[in-house]
């Protein structure tokens, strides 16, 4: 409808184009949604020039489609465009610079570069609160990611305040039933699964789970993130038969959504194979051809 009122070259266009593109990227429609952020941010540096806060805007979604992806060296160079870009024309007390800062800093977290990470979530919390004030979605969001930065690196008494009050800041601002708050079950539940408090984390995990499948649909990335990170909950407690189905499931989607190569679908086919490896050899030769059996077999170490 817009192309049709206003023509192929209009910023309403480009607008409806990203727009488009942000719906199918959270339904995790990545294949769908890279061509329209593509034509979009070509479009706005065509009508508006490449100094204008709109290209901005594309660039960062355009990274965080390529992050989603696993894409994560081509994602890096265009987060940092966004950041210099957005800091050059909004000043660097702006909430766009903060989202600019906290989604670099969750690329590096996602690559491991946790030292990289640490001071850019610190800054665009400390950004957030003073801008946005300490009760807002986007303070939340801040809590949530340091959490899972200082839980990746075992500092999980300095994470779980953090988790705590990003799942009750994120309940209150955006109520029950929102993947916000899915996530910040997921996280807290991946807190106590690294400290082997199972019995606490495996509600939570089943919660994230339900709240994620009705929200987003069964299909979707975040589903099979949180049947992975439950499985696993399962195989470490020798839940082998309840974990198994969940591995089978979290792949399937995986495969699906993001292709073989992902890190996701990578991450849960590794935990499987590793899980199968526990188990009887007897019951391996039952249900797998010999080769399968033998390379689930524990290998002698080097000499």
């Amino acid at each position: 409808m817009t192309k049709r009122l206003l023509g192929d070259n209009h910023p309403h266009v480009a607008n409806s184009l990203n727009n488009l593109a942000c719906l199918y990227d959270s339904q995790g429609r990545y294949t769908e949604a890279e061509p329209l952020y593509l034509e979009a941010l070509d479009l706005r540096k065509r009508l508006l020039g490449d100094n204008h806060p709109d290209v901005a805007t594309s660039l960062n979604n355009l990274a965080l489609l390529y992050q989603s992806q696993g894409r994560y060296t081509e994602a890096e160079p265009i987060y940092l465009e966004a950041l210099d870009l957005r800091k050059r024309l909004l000043g660097d007390n702006h909430p766009h610079v903060a989202t600019s800062l906290n989604n670099l800093a969750e690329l590096y977290r996602s690559q491991g570069r946790y030292t990289e990470a640490e001071p850019l979530y610190l800054e665009a919390l400390d950004l957030r609160k003073r801008l946005l004030g300490d009760n807002h979605p986007d303070v939340a969001n801040s809590l949530n990611n340091l959490a899972g930065l200082y839980y990746s690196q075992g500092r999980y008494t300095e994470a779980e305040p953090l988790c705590l009050e990003a799942l009750d800041l994120t309940k209150r601002l955006l109520g029950d039933n929102h993947p916000h708050v899915a996530n910040s079950l997921n996280n807290l539940a991946y807190l106590y699964d690294y400290q082997g408090r199972y019995t606490e984390a495996e509600p939570l995990y089943l919660e994230a789970l339900d709240l994620r499948k009705r929200l987003l649909g069964d299909n979707h990335p975040d589903v099979a993130t949180s049947l992975n990170n439950l499985a696993a909950l399962y195989d470490y407690q020798g839940r082998y038969t309840e974990a198994e189905p969940l591995y089978l499931e979290a792949i399937n989607i995986a495969i699906q959504a993001l292709g073989e190569n992902h890190p996701l679908t990578q991450t849960v086919y590794r935990n499987y194979l590793r899980m199968l490896s526990q188990l009887p050899e007897a019951e391996l030769r039952q249900r797998f051809p010999d080769e399968v059996v033998e390379m689930l077999k524990p290998k002698p170490p080097h000499p």
